[in-house]
């Protein structure tokens, strides 16, 4: 071989004094390139490889220079025998010299990739594809594949004028990128793969061919069997196709370090080419991604988009709304598996970006002024509307997709975020958006708390529907707004009905067969026992309350008879019915008292309510007797009273009376005759003797009953109610007044009738009464105490020194702190 070698200068022109290794690879090649690769001398010359594995270098070298010669003279039959013959020494070679003919093989592949020819552009993609597929026995150290990245990425996006040869050379640069990232990805030599300055040429180069597959498919079906120089089928694959695969490949091996990397050029792509409207292409991408990805890295890819929706809050609605769906789709994949600590970030951000939106639409709403600005302001205000529908529908579906353990406390925090006036809310500024924006919020959140209590089972009610969440909630059913009241009623239907009854019971009317709906029930768990005697008078309380409100409509008494309904068969046991008797007696009572200033319809409507109840009840409990004396005072209604069942006063058009005679026993429910119906049964029936009276708590103070100009109006005819009467005070002093305030005995008589009257009332008014009593006296002493200390600590003047009146308060000038006044101990 020595000698060999020392002749290389002197007789290079001579055949046989050549070196082996270049006679070999000379003969090889044909006298004619049409005939192909010589198989016998290319036995010979792998042969020769494995037998002398220190000439692979060699070997390589003078393929590689007689490639370029043949590139550089057009004459590619040459050089497809050149790589055919590569590839089959690097199919054949697995020893340590492989890696010095490695060099040279991916030269050859470079010059075939710079060459403007398509047909060696893919030739030399095939041969890097099936190196790709080697797997080498040690790792490369000084390798790189910055070149090919650029170059197949550059391929991937060819803009060649024939649709042919453009569809060809785009599946080939596919295809070496999708080598490429074979070969590096599981070599940890490699990992600079997926630095941003790839990733940036990588993921675009796929993108940009999965979102042109319309096209490809027809380009492709135009000619499905286009010849390559390889041999192979490359006209007949479909670049979107193809990349999608290879998105999904690059993807699942991603590790947790590069999630990152690999999502940002998706979010910056979607960017560059406006693929957010319309987003089907965005919401397929992230739907490929998720799927594609370990489960456990799911919360990375939400973070980005969470991230992304962050950079675009100043983007139109249409942009911001397909950012929220494309949020949807991933939230909605990763709730099915691991979601990690994202949970909680997800409701902070899309709450912040529900709040912009309001007040992008409110602050668009007062700036038309003009009917020409009219038009584009409710194009601006529907665009908005997208935006928080969107937002509504992504916090629901992901909270919807929850475990139920943790869907008990999204409840509570999407419940901690639902502005309540007097409590305090740390996400929603309800003094700078309004009444109007704070009432838009609340019947967004509402109606996510809705989607996300969809298909809720708890088995104790006392853990879904604990104290904290409860008290605001019912806070808000006060309101006189029949829309809350009725979203709140939804919410309430979906927690407490564990067994899917709701369906059977939509529609307020008068059940002839309650067996016929083959409700669903089980018996009461002592938890629920417990909860309803926590939070029954709560419950009850609010129902009666909101049969009151004059703005009542159809969908409000539907949704308060489901309420009864649910309750009854959920959670009633003996004491519950009894005191579901009783609330329906004071609802009764209520519509016909002359007190109340209720609407004839109103009246009319709670009296339905009541009888569509109490017939259900009575068929539910099995009582006989209860249910004849209900059938009876539902047929004389049908016979002469009509408008009082709910299949008539509930219709468009029915005539009502001008008043309700409460002396026509035969039409109305009679407490006693029920009361016998379930004494005889053996329930304690005694309490129906005892009026309902609703309890009075503090969840007025949470609601905003009465507006800002009312509340001012009420405060100052407390005012003037408490200034003595002028009358009062020129009382006419005669010798009758005088006589009067001398003589103790009278004095004496009416302080004695006074305590005989309290001690009576203690020992027979029924309990409610003296507690509610009470109650009412320890708010007033609450409400004095509040208002002294309102006079007596005022909170640290602001440095305006500006007079403002927000949410109902007055805020007082401040004073300089040199001209405040201090308390002798505080100075010193």
């Amino acid at each position: 071989m020595d000698s060999e070698n020392s002749l290389l200068g002197v007789c290079g022109c001579c055949g046989p004094l050549r070196p082996r290794y270049k006679r070999l690879v000379d003969n090889i090649f044909p006298e004619d390139p049409k005939d192909g690769l010589s198989k016998s001398d290319m036995e010979k010359l792998t042969f020769y490889a494995v037998s002398a594995p220190e000439k692979l270098d060699r070997i390589g070298a003078y393929l590689a220079e007689r490639l370029s010669r043949d590139v550089v003279r057009h004459r590619y039959g040459n050089v497809v025998i050149a790589m055919e013959a590569l590839d089959q020494l690097l199919m054949a070679c697995h020893s340590q010299s492989i890696k010095p003919f490695v060099e040279s093989f991916l030269h050859m592949v470079a010059k075939l990739l710079e060459s403007r020819e398509a047909d060696l552009q893919v030739l030399g993609t095939n041969s890097f594809v099936k190196f790709a597929n080697i797997e080498e026995d040690t790792p490369s150290y000084h390798r790189r594949y910055d070149f090919f990245v650029s170059q197949f990425s550059a391929m991937c996006h060819s803009t060649h004028e024939d649709p042919d040869t453009r569809t060809r050379i785009r599946v080939a640069g596919i295809k070496g990128l999708q080598g490429v990232v074979r070969k590096t990805v599981n070599d940890e030599l490699q990992a600079i793969i997926w630095e941003p300055q790839h990733m940036d040429k990588l993921i675009p180069s796929m993108l940009f061919n999965m979102q042109d597959a319309d096209d490809m498919d027809r380009v492709g079906a135009v000619h499905p069997s286009t010849p390559c120089v390889s041999g192979g089928q490359d006209g007949d694959e479909n670049p979107s196709t193809l990349a999608e695969s290879c998105f999904r490949e690059l993807l699942g091996r991603a590790a947790y370090g590069n999630m990152n990397n690999a999502v940002r050029p998706v979010l910056v792509h979607l960017d560059n080419h406006h693929l957010w409207e319309p987003n089907e292409f965005a919401v397929s991408c992230f739907r490929i991604i998720m799927y594609s990805i370990q489960a456990q890295h799911s919360h990375h890819v939400i973070q980005q988009v969470l991230g992304h929706l962050d950079t675009h809050n100043k983007s139109t609605p249409r942009v911001r709304a397909g950012i929220v769906q494309v949020l949807l789709e991933t939230v909605a994949i990763a709730a099915k598996g691991s979601v990690g600590p994202t949970v909680l970030e997800v409701f902070n951000t899309l709450l912040k970006h529900l709040r912009m939106s309001v007040d992008l639409e409110l602050g668009e709403s007062s700036r038309r002024n003009s009917a020409s600005s009219a038009s584009s302001g409710r194009g601006k205000e529907s665009d908005e509307r997208i935006v928080q529908n969107a937002i509504i529908q992504t916090i629901g579906f992901f909270g919807g997709n929850l475990p139920d353990y943790q869907r008990a406390e999204v409840m509570m925090f999407i419940m901690g975020k639902v502005p309540v006036y007097g409590t305090p809310c740390h996400t929603l500024d309800t003094v700078k958006i309004g009444h109007q924006g704070t009432k838009r919020i609340q019947t967004m959140l509402l109606s996510s708390l809705i989607m996300v209590t969809s298909g809720f089972k708890s088995k104790s009610m006392s853990g879904a529907l604990p104290s904290p969440f409860l008290d605001p909630l019912f806070s808000i059913s006060l309101m006189e707004d029949s829309e809350l009241r009725q979203l709140v009623l939804e919410i309430l239907h979906n927690i407490i009905d564990r067994h899917d009854n709701r369906a059977k019971l939509r529609g307020i009317r008068i059940i002839p067969n309650v067996a016929a709906l083959k409700i669903k029930r089980e018996k009461i768990s002592k938890q629920d026992v417990a909860f309803m005697k926590k939070h029954g008078q709560q419950l009850y309380r609010h129902i009666y309350l909101g049969c009151k409100e004059d703005d009542n409509v159809h969908k409000n008494f539907e949704l308060l008879f489901t309420t009864l309904a649910v309750l009854t068969i959920e959670l009633a046991n003996e004491d519950v019915v009894v005191e579901l008797v009783r609330l329906a007696v004071a609802l009764q009572d209520m519509a016909l008292s002359t007190e109340e200033n209720l609407s004839m319809w109103l009246r009319c409507g709670v009296l339905a309510l009541v009888a569509a109840y109490l017939n259900f009840l009575g068929q539910m409990i099995a009582n006989t007797s209860f249910c004849q004396h209900v059938s009876k005072v539902i047929e004389l209604r049908n016979m002469d009273a009509p408008y009082l069942l709910p299949e008539h006063v509930f219709r468009d058009k029915c005539s009502l009376p001008d008043s309700l005679d409460r002396d026509d026993g035969a039409l109305f429910f009679q407490s006693a005759d029920m009361a016998d119906s379930l004494a005889g049964a053996g329930y304690n029936a005694d309490r129906l003797n005892v009026p309902y009276v609703p309890q009075v708590t503090d969840e007025e103070r949470l609601t905003r009953r009465k507006s800002f100009v009312d509340a001012i109006s009420l405060q100052v005819d407390i005012l003037a109610s408490s200034l003595p009467d002028k009358s009062q005070l020129a009382e006419e002093i005669t010798f009758e007044t005088l006589k009067k305030a001398i003589d103790t005995s009278v004095l004496e008589d009416q302080e004695r009738e006074r305590r005989r009257q309290v001690m009576e009332k203690f020992q027979k008014a029924p309990f409610e009464e003296i507690a509610a009593h009470c109650e009412s006296k320890a708010n007033m002493l609450h409400e004095r105490l509040a208002h002294i200390f309102e006079l007596t600590i005022r909170p640290p003047p602001s440095p305006s020194g500006a007079t403002s009146v927000s949410s109902g308060h007055a805020q007082h000038q401040s004073v300089p702190i040199y001209e405040m006044k201090f308390p002798d101990l505080c100075v010193y």
